[in-house]
């Protein structure tokens, strides 16, 4: 690919289906890179380095800031979540579409630090299904989904700030709507090579 990337922000309120939503809309697109994020908390079950996250000690973390590191950090819940800055330049070098979910905080940053970056917010159908399904999974504690609901209902006033907005109360629609955005991204005129493309069809035009 000749020519750099973009980087896609997918965010929402923690519960919303951010992964579920990745997971089924990575396969439809090629050239879509998944970036993984580093994260202080501990692994759940089934979760593996380097795939899902990589995991760090808070050591690690504090040594990643202070060397510039991180495109964006933030703390949830009493643990820190950050995106390494080199793994998404090098992908976007590459000409890739990366893609990353992160929490509100963090798309945030993100935005002043890459302006160009396309933000998408995931919002659910209802708070009563976003607090279903928080508790049908099962992975954490009581108190950190008390303190997750009650920061669901601040972070759904950010949507203004966001590019796009999609409504996760199907999941099949959500992808092909996820899916068309990209797509639709990476048609516009300021990411594409449209100099060269003009001077062969001009030449085209000459030489008939």
């Amino acid at each position: 690919m000749g020519k750099r990337g973009f980087l896609v922000v997918l965010s929402g309120p923690s519960g919303v289906g951010k992964n579920t939503l990745l997971n089924a809309v990575l396969p439809t697109v090629e050239g879509l890179k998944y970036s993984v994020s580093a994260t202080t908390r501990p692994p759940r079950p089934g979760e593996v380095h380097g795939r899902d996250y990589f995991f760090v000690s808070d050591e690690e973390f504090d040594a990643m800031l202070e060397r510039g590191e991180l495109l964006e950090w933030a703390e949830f819940v009493g643990r820190r979540y950050g995106t390494p800055r080199r793994y998404v330049d090098q992908c976007l070098a590459q000409g890739l579409t990366v893609i990353l979910d992160i929490d509100i905080q963090g798309a945030a940053q993100v935005r002043a630090a890459m302006p160009e970056a396309v933000l998408v917010f995931l919002l659910p159908p209802s708070l009563e299904e976003l607090r279903r399904r928080i508790y049908g999974r099962g992975k954490d504690p009581e108190a950190a989904i008390v303190k997750r609901l009650s920061a669901a209902k601040h972070e759904l006033a950010a949507v203004t700030d966001y590019d796009y907005v999609i409504v996760n109360d199907d999941l099949a629609k959500a992808r092909d709507e996820l899916r068309a955005i990209i797509l639709a991204e990476r048609c516009r005129v300021s990411r594409s090579d449209y100099p060269s493309l003009i001077a062969r069809l001009n030449q085209e035009g000459t030489n008939r």
